[in-house]
């Protein structure tokens, strides 16, 4: 990468695993709120993804405690690959939910994970934490989605960084 590229005014993502958890986190300066709502509405078509990678489409989800989510997502060459899961918390701060491919991934085949998303509120916006847990002994697909959470928070940060919209649906969880 080149300098001139390079703006370290902007925070970059970072995760790591043990091989059976993965925890990313990255400075998002947006509401945990603002936040929520890109986490968990239709917004996640948006910005997760990018047209060298993969898109996420159809996105759908009933936002409530055991309410159920899915998603399908995209490659450039047009294959689609669908996920899915359930809300199993929900508070403004946190969401806990299943995450499933419902295909059969090469390292992780459909398996049922866990993945916690915690927005701590600091000074200067929110601190996003991922831990994305039940890898068991798939340390293959730990070490996968590593850089698939990097990628993820990255793609996040840069959309709400360009995005003023400030409305909340987690006070709806208070």
């Amino acid at each position: 990468m080149t300098a001139d590229l390079i703006n370290p005014t902007i925070p970059l993502p970072h995760a790591s695993t043990d091989g059976s958890t993965v925890v990313a986190t990255v400075c998002i300066a947006a509401s945990p709120e603002r936040i929520f709502q890109a986490l968990t509405t239709n917004e996640v078509e948006t910005w997760w993804g990018s047209p060298d990678t993969y898109r996420v489409t159809d996105w759908d989800a009933v936002v409530c405690l055991g309410g159920h989510w899915k998603l399908v997502v995209r490659l450039p060459d047009g294959r689609a690959f669908p996920a899915s899961g359930t809300f199993l918390k929900l508070t403004p701060n946190k969401i806990v939910q299943t995450r499933r491919y419902n295909w059969d991934h090469p390292t992780l085949g459909r398996t049922d994970t866990l993945v916690t998303y915690l927005l701590d509120e600091t000074e200067d916006g929110t601190r996003v934490t991922v831990r994305h847990e039940r890898f068991a002994v798939r340390r293959a697909a730990a070490e996968e989605h590593v850089a698939g959470w990097e990628r993820f928070l990255g793609w996040l940060e840069g959309y709400l960084r360009n995005s003023p919209n400030e409305k909340s649906l987690a006070t709806h969880w208070r």
